[in-house]
């Protein structure tokens, strides 16, 4: 017996529905109900602009009955019939929820409230690794599972794979506080962030002076702005990103001080040495650059250090010394010199001691000169005593 294809559509007819049968309903034109694997689906198929279209009503069971549909595709006529597209009015009405969309809302929300350099390192994660991996995926899909294989992938930079982490944590947190996840459904929390070990390079005494020689030899061949700047970063114990972006404005040569409007720690005033000043003063000024160390772009700073500091630490033979351990080396140099740990902190601009307490080693390096060399001159009394 052959199937029915036009019917009027009940609970009863949609009962019976075959898998991979479609009813038609006789009273309402262009109102259908299907059955493929699963429930049946209502549906109204309509010719719109001249063109037919499928526009799906809901599966039976799943809040609609024959009934409801029936009611739903009456509506859908009249909305037809008034020159609207049912299918745009509810793509309007459905905001588009997957993580590319709603990453851009969050770069232009909560982006301005981070500083410059780390808003750029948050659109560059997004760009080669959050966006890759989620873009075309809602946010709300988005699992822990998901995230630690996102996290798993990119274990071979343990570093770069916990910042990106951190980054899509905020995201999803961010994606809470506006009603686009469930409360407490962030799924970056619990996935535990690869150890990473802390490095501490110092440069003795010998290796400065070689650094020292190798900067003297450099300059005609890398230029004067790059061993000014390798200069100044160790003279001053300053991060990179404060040296490279630092502008004459900044700098007061009467009060040997560098007053930095912004930094990675907010407002922040650097102290010369002699030595320090000397460098600075040592500089030609750039006409129109504001600058001091000026980039290949007019009007710009200098942007990479990292290509010429490894030809120079390789011929210093300091092939395993990053520029930021120069920064760690004026806090060594302090420390050895009687400084204090709060000292070397303001020195450095740290906001908190535990930042600065990374040096404590070696500010106890002077303290058991000190006692060793009062140990002597003790024992030496006593024994002068005793004879």
């Amino acid at each position: 017996m052959a199937q029915k294809t036009h019917a009027r559509i009940t609970k009863t007819v949609v009962d019976t529905l075959a898998p991979g049968q479609t009813i038609r309903d006789t009273e309402l034109s262009g109102f259908g109900v299907r059955r493929q694997r699963g429930a049946p689906v209502y549906f109204l198929q309509k010719r719109i602009g001249g063109k037919l279209r499928w526009l799906t009503i809901g599966t039976h069971g799943q809040g609609w009955t024959a009934t409801t549909a029936r009611t739903k595709a009456m509506a859908l006529l009249g909305d037809i019939a008034n020159g609207e597209d049912p299918a745009l009015v509810r793509q309007a009405k459905t905001p588009d929820t997957t993580v590319a969309s709603v990453s851009e809302l969050f770069l232009n929300h909560h982006g301005p409230r981070l500083k410059r350099r780390t808003r750029e390192e948050y659109k560059r994660i997004f760009r080669l690794h959050i966006l890759p991996s989620f873009g075309g995926t809602r946010i709300d899909a988005i699992t822990r599972a998901d995230v630690a294989r996102f996290h798993a992938e990119r274990a071979a930079s343990p570093g770069g794979a916990n910042f990106a982490l951190a980054c899509l944590s905020k995201f999803m947190s961010w994606a809470e506080d506006h009603g686009l996840r469930p409360e407490n459904s962030n799924p970056c929390r619990q996935i535990k962030k690869y150890h990473i070990e802390n490095r501490e390079r110092f440069l003795g005494a010998a290796e400065i002076t070689r650094l020292g020689d190798v900067l003297a030899d450099v300059e005609e061949e890398e230029g004067p702005f790059v061993v000014a700047a390798l200069r100044l970063l160790i003279l001053t114990g300053a991060r990179l990103n404060e040296i490279l972006t630092l502008k004459w404005s900044y700098v007061d040569t009467e009060r040997a001080m560098l007053f930095l409007p912004d930094s990675k720690t907010g407002k922040k005033s650097i102290r010369l040495s002699r030595a320090a000043l000397t460098v600075l003063t040592d500089l030609p000024k750039v006409h129109g650059n504001p600058y001091v160390l000026p980039g290949r772009r007019e009007g710009g700073h200098m942007i990479n250090l990292q290509k010429p500091w490894r030809r120079i630490r390789e011929r210093a033979g300091l092939c395993d010394v990053r520029i930021h351990d120069l920064r760690h080396s004026f806090a060594s140099v302090a420390a050895a010199s009687g400084g204090s740990l709060p000292m070397i902190g303001k020195l450095l601009g740290h906001k908190q001691p535990q930042t600065t307490a990374r040096y404590a080693h070696l500010a106890d390096d002077p303290l058991r000169e000190l006692n060793e060399r009062t140990g002597t001159q003790i024992a030496e009394l006593l024994g002068a005593n005793a004879q």
